[in-house]
């Protein structure tokens, strides 16, 4: 079933415990602020049922359709066609990812290739299960967040060790029909707009830390969930000053899991904690691509809007500006290609998912993690100070200033009003609350920097440049005499 958007807004009245600045929201769909998100979110559903995206957002078996994000990848062409949509999705939603789809997908991802494993250790069913739910999730088009990051609190401590047991999720109760938890996650995207939450462990585990070992699905209306929604963004209501940022936007929870029941058929780790870093690292390297792929649209725009106002300003031909240009250009071009090579030098796990491959998947976020800040200061450059002090839409609108303006910030070969409608757009995507956010979701989101740089570090082949500097010595004539001399 491919849900619609209509019925996706009424799955969301389902009696969920949201609060947004210390207020209970009856409805999350009506909310001024929540309701944005979810409104941007439904792109998801709109692309499935618009004939010009349908067949890059619906796999079609037999005389079933579903959702592409629920298509498991077999081969690198399924993997770009994820890309694809990931992509398409995120630019049709102003840079914003709509995310109620891939995260979860991703999760389900690395939970299918870390599980059988675990069972064959442990004799549990979890694959079963994980299959199971997957089945019901792509047969209904359920909207998925995930609960990862815990507070962690004092961050020098494990998880067993911590003052306030509560800074990670834990299991505090058993019974035959299944487990309670609590604790308190953070930073959980688009929870608010999600029909279940998939709840992850955020780290290795030692065996004090069993009970943490957790991994399970909770509908987003259950007894004892409750959502703290952050406010970030809820000023950017003006589509003229903010283009982009007052019509998308996804919001972060803070979750808090005060003894939520869970069946066992939807528990997917209850102890085994020896699991708990593989699950969450196959689920971050699986979201690391979703990552990297939502970052596409956001580095087009940044080539095109500096593009536009180095026209519009008249400096196209500056040395200096034709240099922003080329690294913006660059810049994209790089990360792209790495993405394209994740997805060609992948390979096909035990599970039989194809898997992006690690080290590119890592090295493409952190290229565009450690450049985004630069391209932004190029954007800015090239734009200007207009970029924060250019007049509202209130002036644009009065007739003592409407038409001096137009002739007061025309620009090369166009007009004032059109030029600050683009200038407007830049000042959304680099030098407002919107870019503020790409910001910090460029150095945090999907993992740090310093994250990315030791798996990329750690999985390089070092063996292979070593012995090829071996063989390279190891080829001179004189080395192999003086080798010869020396164990004569």
């Amino acid at each position: 079933m491919l849900q619609r958007e209509e019925e996706y807004y009424a799955s969301l009245r389902d009696g969920r415990r949201v609060f947004y600045r210390g207020e209970l929201v009856e409805d999350v769909t009506a909310h001024p602020v929540l309701g944005k998100a979810i409104r941007h979110a439904a792109v998801d559903f709109r692309m499935a049922h618009d004939p010009a995206y349908r067949d890059l957002a619906v796999v079609s078996e037999g005389h079933d359709s579903f959702s592409r994000y629920y298509s498991v990848p077999q081969t690198a062409m399924d993997l770009k066609r994820r890309r694809d949509l990931i992509a398409e999705g995120t630019r049709l939603g102003g840079t914003v990812v709509p995310l109620i789809h891939e995260i979860g997908t991703d999760a389900l991802f690395g939970l299918l290739e870390v599980l059988p494993e675990v069972d064959a250790r442990y004799g549990t069913h979890y694959t079963e299960r994980v299959s199971n739910f997957w089945t019901k999730a792509r047969n209904h088009d359920w909207a998925l967040a995930v609960a990862q990051t815990d507070v962690k609190g004092d961050r020098s401590r494990r998880p067993a060790d911590q003052k306030s047991p509560d800074a990670y999720v834990r299991i505090v109760n058993r019974s035959p029909e299944g487990i309670w938890i609590r604790g308190t996650k953070v930073h959980t995207s688009v929870a608010i707009n999600a029909n279940w939450l998939l709840v992850l462990p955020t780290r290795e585990m030692r065996a004090a830390d069993q009970d943490y070992a957790v991994c399970c699905a909770v509908p987003v209306n259950a007894q004892g969930l409750t959502l703290v929604a952050s406010p970030y963004l809820e000023h950017a209501t003006d589509v003229w000053e903010h283009p982009l940022s007052a019509q998308h936007k996804m919001v972060e929870t803070v979750t808090i899991f005060d003894d939520v029941f869970v069946p066992w058929d939807q528990v997917f780790l209850a102890g085994e904690w020896d699991a708990a870093g593989a699950i969450a690292k196959a689920f971050v390297e699986f979201h690391r691509f979703t990552a990297v792929s939502y970052k596409l649209p956001l580095l087009q725009a940044l080539v095109g809007v500096a593009s536009l106002l180095a026209e519009y300003n008249g400096i196209r031909h500056a040395r200096h500006v034709q240099m922003a240009l080329g690294d913006l250009v660059l810049y994209e071009m790089t990360v792209r290609s790495i993405v394209d090579n994740a997805a060609d030098q992948g390979q096909r796990v035990a599970s039989g998912i194809f898997r992006p491959n690690i080290p590119l998947v890592n090295l493409a976020k952190y290229h565009f993690a450690t450049g985004l800040h630069q391209a932004f200061h190029r954007v800015q450059d090239i734009a200007g100070g207009l970029l924060v002090t250019a007049p509202s839409w209130e002036d644009w609108q009065n007739p003592q200033f409407g038409e001096w303006f137009e002739q007061a910030f025309a620009g090369h070969e166009i007009g004032g009003f059109e030029r600050m409608a683009v200038m407007h757009l830049a000042s959304d995507l680099v030098a407002s609350e919107l870019a503020a956010y790409h910001l910090v979701l460029a150095v945090h989101a999907e993992g740090s920097i310093e994250a990315e740089r030791m798996t990329i570090v750690k999985d390089y082949p070092w063996t292979e440049a070593e012995n090829e500097i071996r063989r390279l010595v190891g080829e001179n004539d004189k080395y192999q005499r003086g080798l010869r001399k020396l164990t004569e």
